[in-house]
């Protein structure tokens, strides 16, 4: 089996949970890093047992590196996918991918130029929970889906509330692809928001939308930053599919660490196991394999749409019909 040699662009938090899993992987090696912070990255490198890169240029040329992950901000995913298709690198993006439709197809035009791969970090669909409903859902076992939920309660430190975009384009979009998976295709979009203590950030920290799919099935997302549910049985992240003829659910709640992690006070030990689940299947599955990804950047745009539709419909106060 050749081993498959990986790079990353950006060595923020979250290319911790990816360089475990590479780290982890029989039959993947982790080459090498670059960072917009030099310091940064060579302490990254040291920490990942890899190389530092000095420019991103270096990183594309190097003929070991066979895929890129893009771990950088989202203003900045755009130019790093262009520029690693056209080095003929597989792609592995963060999310969310990009920051509007237009720069999501120019994505996908050089993707599609340069044949080579690119996934979209749309996490949540690698886990297991999650394949299974789907499986459940395509054989019938649920009969008609009617109902669809994902809420999202898990309080965020000021800094980190910060620096994040608003939970409508930081986490719905988790939200949107993942009813993309489950649910099928949108129709209309309704969304309200709220800035609770706007002194810290103007960016909104808690956002609701009522969605209705091409298939009459009615879906509900909920994310905020602004709290924490702690009573019985807590809408920490949790996920209804909900049909005629039977139901199933998923929650960061099944599996927990008394640890902090990053932002969240604790393990929600789902959470860093999807995003190592990602990075596994995109090697071994559509890397090695060359299979489609289970998301792709079509889905990415639908999933733009979906977020650009409840930017809308907050800012006018209307429904907004998508023509997806």
């Amino acid at each position: 089996m050749k081993t498959l040699g990986i790079a990353f662009i950006g060595a923020g938090d979250i290319a911790n949970l990816h360089a475990e899993a590479i780290n982890d992987l029989p039959g993947a090696e982790l080459i090498g890093l670059w960072n917009r912070t030099p310091e940064k990255g060579v302490a990254k490198a040291k920490q990942y047992r890899c190389s530092s890169y000095t420019s991103v240029d270096e990183l594309l040329n190097d003929p070991k590196v066979d895929a890129v992950f893009v771990l950088t901000n989202m203003e900045t995913h755009c130019e790093y996918t262009v520029r690693a298709a056209q080095a003929g690198k597989h792609i592995l993006v963060e999310k969310p991918a990009a920051s509007s439709i237009a720069e999501l197809e120019k994505m996908n035009d050089a993707v599609q130029k340069a044949g080579v791969k690119c996934m979209p970090v749309h996490n949540y669909i690698y886990e297991p929970g999650i394949e299974r409903s789907k499986v459940m859902i395509q054989d019938g076992k649920l009969g008609d889906i009617v109902q669809f939920y994902m809420m999202y309660n898990i309080h965020h430190a000021d800094e980190i509330r910060a620096r994040y975009p608003g939970v409508i384009r930081q986490i719905l979009t988790h939200h949107s692809y993942t009813m993309l998976y489950l649910a099928g295709e949108p129709k209309t979009v309704s969304c309200l928001m709220n800035t609770v203590d706007d002194t810290i950030a103007p960016q909104e920290n808690i956002a609701m939308a009522n969605i209705q799919m091409q298939n009459g099935t009615l879906s509900h997302l909920c994310a905020s930053f602004a709290n924490d549910d702690h009573a019985g049985d807590p809408w920490t992240c949790i996920i209804k599919v909900i049909g005629t003829k039977g139901s199933t659910r998923y929650s960061y709640r099944d599996f927990v660490i008394n640890d902090r992690n990053g932002a969240h006070s604790q393990t929600y030990q789902n959470y860093p196991e999807s995003i190592k689940n990602t990075a596994t299947h995109f090697i071994n599955r559509v890397v090695r394999v060359g299979e489609e990804p289970l998301s792709s950047l079509q889905d990415a745009i639908t999933c733009q749409e979906i977020i650009e539709a409840c930017e809308k419909s907050v800012k006018e106060g209307v429904h907004v019909q998508l023509n997806t």
